[in-house]
Protein backbone atom coordinates (compact mmCIF):
# COMPACT_ATOMS: atom_id res chain seq x y z
CA UNK A 1 0.00 0.00 0.00
CA UNK A 2 1.48 3.47 -1.12
CA UNK A 3 2.00 6.09 1.63
CA UNK A 4 -0.93 8.16 1.90
CA UNK A 5 0.62 11.24 4.73
CA UNK A 6 2.08 13.15 1.49
CA UNK A 7 -1.64 12.68 -0.12
CA UNK A 8 -4.03 12.88 2.76
CA UNK A 9 -3.53 16.08 4.55
CA UNK A 10 -4.77 17.59 7.13
CA UNK A 11 -7.43 20.00 5.32
CA UNK A 12 -7.92 17.82 2.01
CA UNK A 13 -6.46 15.63 -0.54
CA UNK A 14 -3.97 16.86 -2.68
CA UNK A 15 -1.19 15.25 -4.89
CA UNK A 16 0.26 14.76 -8.18
CA UNK A 17 -1.28 13.20 -10.84
CA UNK A 18 -1.26 9.83 -11.15
CA UNK A 19 1.91 9.30 -9.12
CA UNK A 20 0.46 10.32 -5.88
CA UNK A 21 -3.38 10.61 -6.70
CA UNK A 22 -5.23 8.09 -9.37
CA UNK A 23 -8.52 6.72 -10.11
CA UNK A 24 -8.23 3.53 -7.95
CA UNK A 25 -7.54 6.25 -4.84
CA UNK A 26 -10.65 8.71 -5.37
CA UNK A 27 -12.34 5.41 -5.80
CA UNK A 28 -11.11 4.09 -2.27
CA UNK A 29 -11.82 7.81 -0.83
CA UNK A 30 -14.84 7.84 -2.12
CA UNK A 31 -16.03 4.79 -0.51
CA UNK A 32 -14.52 5.32 2.52
CA UNK A 33 -15.98 8.44 2.72
CA UNK A 34 -19.66 7.29 2.18
CA UNK A 35 -18.92 5.16 5.41
CA UNK A 36 -17.15 7.33 7.54
CA UNK A 37 -19.53 10.66 7.59
CA UNK A 38 -22.85 7.91 6.65
CA UNK A 39 -23.59 9.83 3.97
CA UNK A 40 -26.16 6.75 2.68
CA UNK A 41 -30.04 6.22 3.88
CA UNK A 42 -29.09 3.43 5.84
CA UNK A 43 -26.74 5.18 7.93
CA UNK A 44 -29.84 7.75 8.77
CA UNK A 45 -27.70 10.18 5.79
CA UNK A 46 -29.22 12.08 3.38
CA UNK A 47 -28.33 9.38 0.62
CA UNK A 48 -26.49 11.14 -1.45
CA UNK A 49 -23.19 13.34 -2.73
CA UNK A 50 -22.53 16.14 -5.03
CA UNK A 51 -19.49 16.38 -6.97
CA UNK A 52 -17.87 19.20 -8.78
CA UNK A 53 -14.32 19.60 -10.54
CA UNK A 54 -12.35 22.67 -12.11
CA UNK A 55 -10.54 23.00 -14.75
CA UNK A 56 -7.64 20.54 -14.83
CA UNK A 57 -7.11 18.12 -17.71
CA UNK A 58 -7.80 15.12 -14.42
CA UNK A 59 -10.82 16.27 -12.74
CA UNK A 60 -13.19 14.14 -15.10
CA UNK A 61 -11.74 10.98 -14.68
CA UNK A 62 -11.35 11.22 -10.88
CA UNK A 63 -14.79 12.41 -10.60
CA UNK A 64 -16.06 9.37 -12.21
CA UNK A 65 -13.73 6.69 -9.99
CA UNK A 66 -14.65 9.09 -6.87
CA UNK A 67 -18.19 8.36 -8.25
CA UNK A 68 -18.27 4.81 -8.60
CA UNK A 69 -16.66 4.32 -5.21
CA UNK A 70 -19.82 6.49 -4.11
CA UNK A 71 -22.52 4.34 -5.57
CA UNK A 72 -20.92 0.78 -5.03
CA UNK A 73 -21.26 1.79 -1.07
CA UNK A 74 -25.30 2.31 -2.50
CA UNK A 75 -24.84 6.07 -2.31
CA UNK A 76 -26.62 8.39 -5.07
CA UNK A 77 -24.25 10.77 -6.73
CA UNK A 78 -25.25 14.77 -8.11
CA UNK A 79 -22.87 15.30 -10.52
CA UNK A 80 -22.33 19.48 -10.79
CA UNK A 81 -19.52 19.23 -13.39
CA UNK A 82 -17.44 22.55 -14.04
CA UNK A 83 -17.77 24.51 -11.10
CA UNK A 84 -15.66 26.96 -8.18
CA UNK A 85 -14.88 26.14 -4.97
CA UNK A 86 -17.51 28.26 -3.09
CA UNK A 87 -19.25 26.83 -6.24
CA UNK A 88 -19.29 23.33 -4.79
CA UNK A 89 -20.36 24.39 -1.44
CA UNK A 90 -23.93 26.45 -2.67
CA UNK A 91 -24.27 23.01 -3.63
CA UNK A 92 -23.99 20.95 -0.17
CA UNK A 93 -25.32 23.85 1.36
CA UNK A 94 -28.63 24.69 -0.82
CA UNK A 95 -29.23 20.75 -1.21
CA UNK A 96 -28.25 19.67 2.31
CA UNK A 97 -26.12 16.78 1.00
CA UNK A 98 -22.36 16.02 1.02
CA UNK A 99 -19.80 17.31 -1.09
CA UNK A 100 -16.17 16.59 -2.79
CA UNK A 101 -14.59 18.94 -5.12
CA UNK A 102 -12.12 18.05 -7.16
CA UNK A 103 -9.40 20.62 -7.46
CA UNK A 104 -5.82 21.40 -6.46
CA UNK A 105 -6.41 25.09 -6.14
CA UNK A 106 -3.49 26.95 -6.56
CA UNK A 107 -1.29 24.17 -7.19
CA UNK A 108 0.34 23.29 -10.40
CA UNK A 109 -1.15 21.52 -13.09
CA UNK A 110 0.02 18.29 -12.35
CA UNK A 111 -1.26 18.20 -9.25
CA UNK A 112 -4.92 17.66 -8.40
CA UNK A 113 -6.73 16.71 -5.45
CA UNK A 114 -10.24 17.00 -3.22
CA UNK A 115 -12.29 19.03 -0.81
CA UNK A 116 -14.41 17.24 1.23
CA UNK A 117 -17.47 18.86 3.05
CA UNK A 118 -20.48 17.17 5.15
CA UNK A 119 -23.98 18.11 4.61
CA UNK A 120 -24.47 21.85 4.85
CA UNK A 121 -20.86 22.68 3.07
CA UNK A 122 -19.09 21.71 6.45
CA UNK A 123 -15.48 20.82 6.77
CA UNK A 124 -14.47 17.58 6.52
CA UNK A 125 -10.57 17.72 7.98
CA UNK A 126 -8.41 15.98 9.96
CA UNK A 127 -10.24 15.50 13.22
CA UNK A 128 -13.62 15.69 11.48
CA UNK A 129 -13.08 12.54 9.07
CA UNK A 130 -9.71 12.62 6.78
CA UNK A 131 -8.38 10.75 9.43
CA UNK A 132 -10.62 7.97 9.46
CA UNK A 133 -11.03 8.06 5.50
CA UNK A 134 -7.18 7.41 5.24
CA UNK A 135 -7.13 4.98 7.51
CA UNK A 136 -10.05 2.92 6.11
CA UNK A 137 -8.48 3.56 2.79
CA UNK A 138 -5.11 1.73 3.85
CA UNK A 139 -7.27 -0.80 5.87
CA UNK A 140 -9.60 -1.51 3.01
CA UNK A 141 -12.89 -0.09 2.77
CA UNK A 142 -15.87 -3.08 3.17
CA UNK A 143 -17.70 -3.79 0.56
CA UNK A 144 -21.70 -3.25 0.52
CA UNK A 145 -24.08 -5.91 -0.65
CA UNK A 146 -26.63 -4.39 -1.71
CA UNK A 147 -27.80 -2.17 -4.48
CA UNK A 148 -25.51 0.56 -5.94
CA UNK A 149 -26.43 3.93 -6.10
CA UNK A 150 -27.21 5.71 -9.58
CA UNK A 151 -25.40 9.03 -10.65
CA UNK A 152 -27.29 12.15 -12.45
CA UNK A 153 -26.18 15.12 -13.44
CA UNK A 154 -27.07 18.68 -12.58
CA UNK A 155 -26.13 22.43 -13.58
CA UNK A 156 -25.69 24.21 -10.17
CA UNK A 157 -24.42 27.25 -11.94
CA UNK A 158 -27.69 29.89 -12.66
CA UNK A 159 -28.72 29.35 -8.81
CA UNK A 160 -25.43 29.36 -7.69
CA UNK A 161 -24.74 33.28 -9.67
CA UNK A 162 -28.68 33.83 -8.06
CA UNK A 163 -28.04 32.73 -4.67
CA UNK A 164 -24.87 35.09 -4.43
CA UNK A 165 -26.50 38.26 -6.46
CA UNK A 166 -29.26 37.67 -3.44
CA UNK A 167 -26.76 38.11 -0.48
CA UNK A 168 -25.52 41.23 -1.88
CA UNK A 169 -27.43 44.62 -3.52
CA UNK A 170 -25.66 45.05 -6.52
CA UNK A 171 -27.88 45.69 -9.51
CA UNK A 172 -28.51 49.47 -9.22
CA UNK A 173 -24.46 50.33 -8.62
CA UNK A 174 -22.94 52.95 -11.15
CA UNK A 175 -20.87 52.10 -14.21
CA UNK A 176 -17.66 50.33 -13.00
CA UNK A 177 -14.27 49.46 -15.43
CA UNK A 178 -12.98 46.35 -13.77
CA UNK A 179 -9.89 44.57 -15.01
CA UNK A 180 -11.06 40.45 -13.95
CA UNK A 181 -8.17 37.99 -14.10
CA UNK A 182 -9.07 34.32 -13.56
CA UNK A 183 -5.51 32.74 -14.07
CA UNK A 184 -7.37 30.68 -16.64
CA UNK A 185 -9.34 29.08 -13.42
CA UNK A 186 -12.79 28.72 -12.48
CA UNK A 187 -13.54 32.56 -12.36
CA UNK A 188 -13.75 32.18 -16.23
CA UNK A 189 -16.44 30.10 -15.83
CA UNK A 190 -18.26 31.84 -13.39
CA UNK A 191 -17.57 35.65 -13.83
CA UNK A 192 -19.91 36.10 -16.47
CA UNK A 193 -22.67 34.22 -14.85
CA UNK A 194 -22.60 36.20 -11.93
CA UNK A 195 -21.51 39.61 -13.22
CA UNK A 196 -22.54 39.36 -16.75
CA UNK A 197 -25.57 41.53 -16.92
CA UNK A 198 -24.49 44.30 -14.60
CA UNK A 199 -23.30 47.70 -15.56
CA UNK A 200 -19.43 46.87 -15.61
CA UNK A 201 -17.09 47.31 -18.54
CA UNK A 202 -14.81 44.12 -17.68
CA UNK A 203 -11.02 44.03 -19.21
CA UNK A 204 -11.08 40.17 -18.62
CA UNK A 205 -7.74 38.21 -18.53
CA UNK A 206 -7.09 34.70 -18.78
CA UNK A 207 -10.82 33.53 -18.70
CA UNK A 208 -9.82 30.58 -20.83
CA UNK A 209 -10.25 27.66 -18.79
CA UNK A 210 -6.88 25.55 -18.91
CA UNK A 211 -5.67 23.52 -16.75
CA UNK A 212 -2.60 23.85 -17.21
CA UNK A 213 -2.05 28.05 -16.63
CA UNK A 214 -0.51 28.54 -19.52
CA UNK A 215 -0.10 32.52 -18.46
CA UNK A 216 0.42 32.44 -14.51
CA UNK A 217 0.29 30.61 -11.45
CA UNK A 218 -3.53 30.89 -10.39
CA UNK A 219 -2.11 31.78 -7.03
CA UNK A 220 -2.75 35.88 -6.08
CA UNK A 221 -1.32 35.63 -3.18
CA UNK A 222 2.23 35.58 -4.77
CA UNK A 223 2.88 39.30 -6.09
CA UNK A 224 4.23 38.13 -8.75
CA UNK A 225 1.40 36.61 -9.92
CA UNK A 226 -0.95 39.84 -9.89
CA UNK A 227 1.69 42.21 -11.82
CA UNK A 228 -0.50 41.54 -14.97
CA UNK A 229 -3.71 42.70 -13.02
CA UNK A 230 -2.05 45.85 -11.94
CA UNK A 231 -0.39 46.81 -15.13
CA UNK A 232 -3.93 46.10 -16.83
CA UNK A 233 -5.80 48.66 -14.18
CA UNK A 234 -3.40 51.20 -15.13
CA UNK A 235 -3.04 50.94 -18.81
CA UNK A 236 -7.23 50.81 -19.08
CA UNK A 237 -7.75 53.11 -16.37
CA UNK A 238 -9.81 50.66 -14.63
CA UNK A 239 -11.33 51.65 -11.10
CA UNK A 240 -10.21 48.26 -9.87
CA UNK A 241 -8.98 44.64 -10.04
CA UNK A 242 -9.97 41.33 -9.10
CA UNK A 243 -7.94 38.32 -9.16
CA UNK A 244 -8.52 34.93 -8.33
CA UNK A 245 -7.14 31.57 -7.90
CA UNK A 246 -7.66 28.38 -9.95
CA UNK A 247 -10.58 27.45 -8.24
CA UNK A 248 -12.03 30.88 -7.53
CA UNK A 249 -12.60 30.48 -3.73
CA UNK A 250 -9.53 33.63 -3.20
CA UNK A 251 -10.02 36.77 -4.60
CA UNK A 252 -7.31 39.81 -4.17
CA UNK A 253 -8.07 43.37 -5.14
CA UNK A 254 -6.28 46.07 -6.94
CA UNK A 255 -6.91 49.58 -6.62
CA UNK A 256 -6.98 52.61 -9.34
CA UNK A 257 -3.46 52.93 -8.59
CA UNK A 258 -2.62 49.46 -9.36
CA UNK A 259 -1.59 48.98 -5.72
CA UNK A 260 -2.24 45.12 -4.02
CA UNK A 261 -5.41 46.16 -1.70
CA UNK A 262 -4.07 44.12 1.16
CA UNK A 263 -6.59 41.18 2.40
CA UNK A 264 -6.32 42.86 6.14
CA UNK A 265 -8.36 45.82 4.82
CA UNK A 266 -10.66 44.06 2.87
CA UNK A 267 -11.73 41.72 6.02
CA UNK A 268 -12.31 44.96 7.71
CA UNK A 269 -14.08 46.46 4.68
CA UNK A 270 -16.23 43.58 4.50
CA UNK A 271 -17.05 43.34 7.92
CA UNK A 272 -18.75 46.69 8.36
CA UNK A 273 -20.43 46.01 5.58
CA UNK A 274 -22.00 42.56 7.01
CA UNK A 275 -22.08 44.37 10.49
CA UNK A 276 -24.45 46.77 8.96
CA UNK A 277 -26.73 44.05 8.12
CA UNK A 278 -26.04 41.98 10.95
CA UNK A 279 -25.55 44.45 14.19
CA UNK A 280 -23.75 43.53 17.28
CA UNK A 281 -22.81 40.04 15.41
CA UNK A 282 -19.37 38.55 16.56
CA UNK A 283 -16.68 38.85 13.47
CA UNK A 284 -14.15 36.44 13.76
CA UNK A 285 -10.62 37.65 12.28
CA UNK A 286 -6.96 34.94 12.31
CA UNK A 287 -4.68 36.55 14.55
CA UNK A 288 -2.40 38.06 11.90
CA UNK A 289 -4.71 40.08 10.65
CA UNK A 290 -4.22 43.75 11.00
CA UNK A 291 -4.91 45.65 14.46
CA UNK A 292 -7.41 47.76 12.40
CA UNK A 293 -9.52 44.57 11.59
CA UNK A 294 -11.04 44.75 15.23
CA UNK A 295 -10.81 48.02 15.80
CA UNK A 296 -13.40 48.46 12.65
CA UNK A 297 -15.56 45.77 14.11
CA UNK A 298 -15.45 47.65 17.63
CA UNK A 299 -16.52 51.02 15.19
CA UNK A 300 -19.62 49.34 13.73
CA UNK A 301 -21.01 47.34 17.05
CA UNK A 302 -19.37 44.37 16.30
CA UNK A 303 -17.34 41.87 18.78
CA UNK A 304 -14.17 40.63 17.61
CA UNK A 305 -13.23 37.25 17.80
CA UNK A 306 -9.37 36.13 17.38
CA UNK A 307 -8.54 32.96 15.83
CA UNK A 308 -5.53 30.90 15.18
CA UNK A 309 -4.64 30.64 10.88
CA UNK A 310 -6.67 28.09 8.81
CA UNK A 311 -9.79 27.74 8.02
CA UNK A 312 -11.08 24.54 9.84
CA UNK A 313 -10.42 27.06 13.12
CA UNK A 314 -12.58 29.40 11.39
CA UNK A 315 -15.17 27.66 10.30
CA UNK A 316 -15.65 26.10 13.64
CA UNK A 317 -15.31 29.37 15.85
CA UNK A 318 -18.06 30.60 13.23
CA UNK A 319 -20.05 27.95 14.13
CA UNK A 320 -19.59 28.28 18.13
CA UNK A 321 -20.25 32.19 17.90
CA UNK A 322 -22.72 32.65 15.40
CA UNK A 323 -20.75 35.27 13.76
CA UNK A 324 -21.18 36.82 10.78
CA UNK A 325 -18.48 36.91 8.80
CA UNK A 326 -14.24 35.83 9.50
CA UNK A 327 -11.76 36.98 7.42
CA UNK A 328 -8.04 35.85 7.35
CA UNK A 329 -4.87 37.27 5.69
CA UNK A 330 -4.57 34.47 2.74
CA UNK A 331 -7.55 36.05 0.79
CA UNK A 332 -10.46 33.73 2.36
CA UNK A 333 -13.43 35.38 3.35
CA UNK A 334 -16.17 33.41 5.23
CA UNK A 335 -20.09 34.22 5.11
CA UNK A 336 -22.37 32.93 7.94
CA UNK A 337 -25.36 33.28 4.72
CA UNK A 338 -22.93 31.29 2.72
CA UNK A 339 -23.02 28.27 5.40
CA UNK A 340 -20.18 29.84 7.20
CA UNK A 341 -18.11 28.65 3.91
CA UNK A 342 -15.29 30.82 2.30
CA UNK A 343 -16.38 32.30 -1.17
CA UNK A 344 -14.26 34.83 -3.49
CA UNK A 345 -17.04 35.66 -5.57
CA UNK A 346 -19.03 36.86 -2.57
CA UNK A 347 -15.56 39.47 -1.35
CA UNK A 348 -16.03 40.32 -5.03
CA UNK A 349 -19.41 41.45 -5.22
CA UNK A 350 -18.95 43.28 -1.79
CA UNK A 351 -16.42 45.16 -3.34
CA UNK A 352 -17.96 46.38 -6.26
CA UNK A 353 -21.23 47.01 -4.26
CA UNK A 354 -19.49 49.27 -2.19
CA UNK A 355 -17.11 51.00 -4.72
CA UNK A 356 -20.61 51.54 -7.17
CA UNK A 357 -22.81 53.02 -4.48
CA UNK A 358 -20.32 56.23 -3.90
CA UNK A 359 -20.73 59.20 -6.11
CA UNK A 360 -18.98 59.15 -9.73
CA UNK A 361 -15.24 59.92 -9.67
CA UNK A 362 -15.30 58.26 -6.02
CA UNK A 363 -11.79 56.51 -5.47
CA UNK A 364 -11.12 53.25 -3.96
CA UNK A 365 -7.62 53.80 -2.50
CA UNK A 366 -9.26 57.31 -0.76
CA UNK A 367 -12.40 55.08 0.43
CA UNK A 368 -10.31 52.14 1.59
CA UNK A 369 -8.00 54.56 3.39
CA UNK A 370 -10.21 54.47 6.91
CA UNK A 371 -9.48 50.37 6.75
CA UNK A 372 -5.84 51.02 6.36
CA UNK A 373 -4.08 52.41 9.35
CA UNK A 374 -0.94 50.67 9.99
CA UNK A 375 2.40 48.75 7.78
CA UNK A 376 2.35 45.04 7.56
CA UNK A 377 5.67 43.23 6.49
CA UNK A 378 3.42 40.31 4.72
CA UNK A 379 4.38 36.95 5.57
CA UNK A 380 8.18 36.30 5.51
CA UNK A 381 9.82 32.59 6.04
CA UNK A 382 13.11 31.59 7.31
CA UNK A 383 14.20 27.61 6.70
CA UNK A 384 15.15 26.65 10.07
CA UNK A 385 16.51 23.53 11.82
CA UNK A 386 14.24 23.77 14.54
CA UNK A 387 11.26 25.54 14.40
CA UNK A 388 10.35 25.68 18.55
CA UNK A 389 14.45 26.36 19.39
CA UNK A 390 14.27 29.07 17.42
CA UNK A 391 11.13 30.30 18.54
CA UNK A 392 12.34 30.27 22.00
CA UNK A 393 15.62 32.01 21.36
CA UNK A 394 13.16 35.13 19.76
CA UNK A 395 11.12 34.79 23.18
CA UNK A 396 14.33 35.43 25.79
CA UNK A 397 14.86 38.28 23.62
CA UNK A 398 11.65 40.08 24.20
CA UNK A 399 10.11 38.71 27.50
CA UNK A 400 11.74 40.83 29.91
CA UNK A 401 11.24 43.68 28.10
CA UNK A 402 9.16 46.78 29.56
CA UNK A 403 5.49 46.87 28.23
CA UNK A 404 5.54 43.31 26.07
CA UNK A 405 2.87 40.80 26.17
CA UNK A 406 3.66 37.48 24.69
CA UNK A 407 0.80 35.05 23.92
CA UNK A 408 0.77 31.51 22.40
CA UNK A 409 -2.54 30.98 20.79
CA UNK A 410 -1.01 30.43 17.43
CA UNK A 411 2.73 29.95 17.38
CA UNK A 412 3.80 33.32 19.56
CA UNK A 413 2.74 36.42 18.82
CA UNK A 414 4.61 39.24 20.78
CA UNK A 415 3.45 42.96 20.99
CA UNK A 416 4.43 46.20 21.91
CA UNK A 417 1.87 49.51 21.80
CA UNK A 418 2.66 50.14 18.96
CA UNK A 419 3.90 47.36 16.95
CA UNK A 420 3.62 43.15 17.09
CA UNK A 421 4.80 40.22 15.56
CA UNK A 422 3.97 36.41 15.21
CA UNK A 423 5.88 33.63 14.37
CA UNK A 424 4.71 30.43 13.82
CA UNK A 425 6.36 27.42 12.56
CA UNK A 426 4.96 25.69 9.14
CA UNK A 427 2.87 22.60 9.68
CA UNK A 428 4.66 20.90 6.59
CA UNK A 429 8.08 22.43 6.12
CA UNK A 430 11.06 23.20 8.35
CA UNK A 431 9.89 26.80 8.23
CA UNK A 432 9.36 29.91 10.43
CA UNK A 433 6.42 31.91 9.31
CA UNK A 434 7.30 35.92 10.34
CA UNK A 435 4.54 38.59 10.08
CA UNK A 436 5.18 41.81 11.69
CA UNK A 437 2.65 45.18 12.09
CA UNK A 438 3.76 48.51 13.43
CA UNK A 439 2.33 52.12 13.41
CA UNK A 440 4.33 52.73 10.74
CA UNK A 441 7.12 51.42 7.44
CA UNK A 442 10.03 52.73 9.80
CA UNK A 443 8.82 51.06 13.17
CA UNK A 444 7.72 48.13 11.03
CA UNK A 445 11.36 47.65 9.63
CA UNK A 446 13.04 48.32 12.79
CA UNK A 447 11.13 45.38 14.03
CA UNK A 448 11.01 42.78 11.07
CA UNK A 449 14.78 43.65 10.77
CA UNK A 450 15.30 42.85 14.83
CA UNK A 451 13.67 39.80 14.38
CA UNK A 452 14.55 37.99 11.22
CA UNK A 453 18.16 38.81 12.55
CA UNK A 454 17.73 36.75 15.60
CA UNK A 455 15.92 33.74 13.66
CA UNK A 456 18.82 33.74 11.04
CA UNK A 457 21.55 33.98 13.78
CA UNK A 458 19.50 30.43 15.05
CA UNK A 459 19.16 28.76 11.74
CA UNK A 460 22.93 29.56 10.91
CA UNK A 461 23.89 28.11 14.15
Amino acid sequence: MRSLDDVIKAYDVRGVVPDQLDSDLAHDIGAAFVRVIGAAARDGGPGAVVIGHDMRPSGPDLVAAFADGVTEQGCDVIRIGLCSTDGMYFASGSTGLPGAMFTASHNPAEYNGIKLCRAGASPVGQDTGLSAIKQMVIDGVPEFGGPAGYVRDEDMLVPYAQYLRHLVGIDDIRPLKVVIDAGNGMAGYTVPAVLGDLPLDIVDLYFELDGNFPNHEANPIDPANMVDTQQAVIANGADLGLAFDGDADRCFVVDERGEIVNPSTLTALIASLELAKAPGAPVIHNLITSRAVPEVIAEHGGTAVRTRVGHSFIKATMAETGAVFGGEHSGHFYFRDFWRADSGMLAALHVLSYLGHKPAGSKLSDLLAEFARYSLSGELNTKVADAQVSIATVRAQYEDQPGITIDTLDGMTVAADDWWFNLRPSNTEPLLRLNVEAKDPAQMEKVRDEVLAIVGSDAAN
